[in-house]
């Protein structure tokens, strides 16, 4: 009986003890969050984000809110090799190797988003023989409407500028 005692005091203390260190690792968790949501709005008040004020602000308050249901996590490299293959397998079957493409080669990047716009340049290999598709622009020397396009004329020679002072007619 008294073994039955001992055991169960033990089992009882060892759980309190596992709680107490679960609260202790959630109010370090929480603290960490806590700290990189400071951390976004200092970067938001300072203009660091490519983000108005209101939308960053809204940002990181949604981040920390994630973070806190803990549903806000840094993918691992296979889980973001995934999420890849799944955005490109829901695009026509034409498409799905160029986006694979673009998604893993080289990229080159010109311009800012404060600047106005990023340009991504990805090169993509088109085999020989393949034939370019149809384009959509009219020959030269007609137009979509009328056809034939009349000839252009050379402009004609501007009068001369008037001598200052000079009546103007």
């Amino acid at each position: 009986m008294h073994t039955k005692r001992l055991a169960a005091s033990l089992c009882a203390a060892g759980l309190m003890l596992a709680a107490g260190a679960v609260h202790a690792a959630d109010a370090i968790g929480r603290a960490a969050i806590q700290s990189q949501y400071e951390q976004d709005v200092a970067n938001c008040k300072n203009g660091k984000t490519n983000q108005d004020r209101t939308t960053c602000m809204r940002e990181a308050g949604a981040a920390r809110d994630e973070a806190l249901r803990q549903n806000l996590k840094d993918g691992s490299s296979d889980q973001l090799q995934q999420n890849m293959v799944d955005r490109c397998n829901r695009l026509p079957a034409g498409s799905r190797q160029d986006c694979l493409t673009q998604m893993t080669s080289p990229t080159n990047v010109r311009g800012s988003v404060q600047g106005g716009g990023v340009l991504r340049e990805t090169v993509i290999q088109v085999p020989a023989g393949t034939v370019p598709p149809a384009s959509t622009v009219p020959p030269a020397g007609t137009m979509p409407s009328t056809g034939a396009m009349p000839p252009a004329t050379s402009p004609g020679m501007a009068p001369p500028p008037v001598a200052p002072g000079a009546p103007m007619r």
